[in-house]
């Protein structure tokens, strides 16, 4: 396979321009059997790669084309709660119907198409879905007049496109009706036990970006997918996929994945009364974040959508104390995607602010001069014209939305995974990932994605902390330049335009957002 065969600097696929060819080639290329898990997958997507427009249009037909020739697909598509994730449960059962329908165009001999939509089990206990009944009775109400006002042809139609919700409307109320506050949140995919392709990005044209990232700030979509040809890696992560289902369910125990780091959570069984959360029985991914923070020396890179979790920050607090040498180096959106873009800011994202606001502030205190936070921002100055949302731009210039969850550790380790640095990803959420823990690697990881924001100027060199603090005083003095002339895409997180959002929800768990 191409996008690996020409070592381990190929498979890191920064943007979905880069990792949207890739991964079509190794469908492509599959002889036997793929085996996929994403939160959203949708095969309607547009083909980018040349050898895969050769065969269609869209996911759709590519799809089709690789069951004609025999190769077996199973994709464990992540499901949502109706009536609190509407539009979530939507597009998956919108998935569901033309997935469903390729089986049915496929010739005989193709392979076996298997697409199971997957709610996770853990759901809100009686006294705190009490409490939010008020609130869900009003949501359940405002869904049933808008199907209502549909007129009963169309109403019966849209209702069998969204099966939750139409049961909801159909037995419950909101006193009733179940809350399911958890989220299968991976995306990966393994081709023919040999190759893996894991990281933050799933399949949509939402998702789509390159690396000038010059669409509306509201389109834009930075990520990071490995592509690796690891037999051992692939096993393991097939295993997960087969064996998630009754893991969740409380119905087997977890299994070791050699190579594969996870967050998995059950369902509550017993005492489920008071509860608002799951049970956590794996989590590998915050304790092998936790265990390389421990370890880190000169400087710590972390690109994350959310720095919410206040036992990952008061480990990097512990650790700036005892190395007075560690420097942590923070890329981050420059708000949540529910307050960047929006001019009345949804409450999660706002009680998110409230937590990350806190972390932010704590590490600040604990690493003086020796962190840097920044935003990333496009290389344009913002239109005259308001640009919808309370903090659409920063530092004069449209944002540039991150959703990458990598993290690189001197030039020792990587991790990259479908994690964000929030107690939901690290807790709660099902969640997959890597570490890769050969130096080498780990540098060549850290370097692409410091020269994607900075060019020549993200080369670190051998005197890690004479590059950070010209780095930390470059992008300082190139924020007051125009966009236009700037020879970085990063500038300083605003710490205090996030204090100005937040919003604390007393009896709300950290992990909800």
């Amino acid at each position: 396979m191409s996008t690996t065969d020409a070592g381990f600097h190929d498979a890191i696929l920064i943007t979905a321009s880069e990792a949207y060819p890739a991964f079509e080639r190794a469908v492509l290329g599959a002889e036997r059997e793929i085996t996929m898990g994403f939160r959203v997958f949708d095969p309607l997507t547009r083909l980018r790669c040349a050898e895969a427009r050769a065969v269609g249009r869209t996911w759709a037909d590519l799809i089709e084309h690789v069951l004609n020739r025999g190769v077996d697909i199973t994709l464990i598509l992540s499901d949502f709660d109706p009536v609190a994730a509407t539009d979530l449960h939507r597009a998956t059962w919108t998935t569901m119907r033309i997935l469903c329908g390729i089986r049915e165009l496929t010739h005989a001999g193709a392979g076996q198409l298997t697409v199971r939509p997957m709610l996770h089990p853990a759901r809100v206990g009686v006294l705190p879905r009490l409490l939010f009944a008020p609130f869900v009775s009003a949501k359940i109400g405002k869904l049933r007049r808008g199907y209502d006002a549909l007129g009963e042809g169309k109403r019966k139609s849209a209702l069998n496109k969204v099966p939750g919700v139409k049961y909801v409307l159909k037995h419950l109320n909101g006193f009733s009706v179940p809350s399911y506050p958890v989220s299968h949140h991976q995306k990966l995919a393994v081709i023919d036990g040999r190759y893996l392709y894991i990281g933050g990005l799933d399949l949509d044209e939402r998702r789509f970006d390159d690396h000038d990232h010059e669409q509306a700030a509201d389109q834009t979509w930075h990520d990071v997918q490995l592509l690796l040809d690891d037999p051992d890696r692939a096993t393991a992560a097939r295993g997960h996929l087969m064996r998630m289902a009754d893991v969740v369910a409380g119905d087997a125990d977890p299994e070791p994945t050699p190579g594969i780091l996870r967050t998995l959570s059950q369902a509550r069984h017993k005492s489920q009364f008071w509860h608002m959360s799951p049970r956590t029985v794996v989590h590998d991914i915050e304790t092998t974040y936790h265990a390389r923070i421990r370890a880190a020396q000169n400087l710590i890179y972390i690109e994350t959508q959310f720095f919410r979790d206040r036992a990952m920050a008061r480990e990097l607090c512990d650790r700036a104390r005892t190395c007075p040498e560690l420097r942590l180096f923070l890329v981050l959106p420059a708000a949540p995607e529910s307050v960047a873009f929006r001019d009345d800011p949804a409450l999660d994202g706002r009680y998110g602010d409230h937590l990350q606001t806190k972390c932010l502030r704590k590490l600040r205190r604990a690493f003086g001069d020796r962190l840097l936070i920044t935003s990333p921002v496009q290389r344009r100055a913002a239109s005259a014209t308001r640009t919808p949302g309370v903090r659409s731009t920063l530092s004069g210039a449209p944002v540039i939305y991150v959703h990458a969850k990598v993290a690189v550790f001197d030039q020792t380790a990587a991790i990259v995974s479908s994690a964000n640095l929030n107690g939901r990803s690290l807790r709660w959420d099902t969640e997959v990932g890597v570490e890769i823990d050969q130096p080498d690697q780990a540098r060549v990881l850290r370097d692409r994605l410091l020269r994607h924001w900075m060019g020549d100027l993200g080369d670190v060199g051998s005197d890690t902390s004479a590059w950070f603090d010209k780095t930390a005083e470059l992008i300082r003095a190139e924020a007051t330049h125009a966009p236009s002339t700037r020879s970085t895409l990063l500038v300083p997180h605003d710490i205090a335009a996030g204090a100005q959002t937040a919003v604390p929800v007393p009896g709300m768990p950290p992990e909800m957002v």
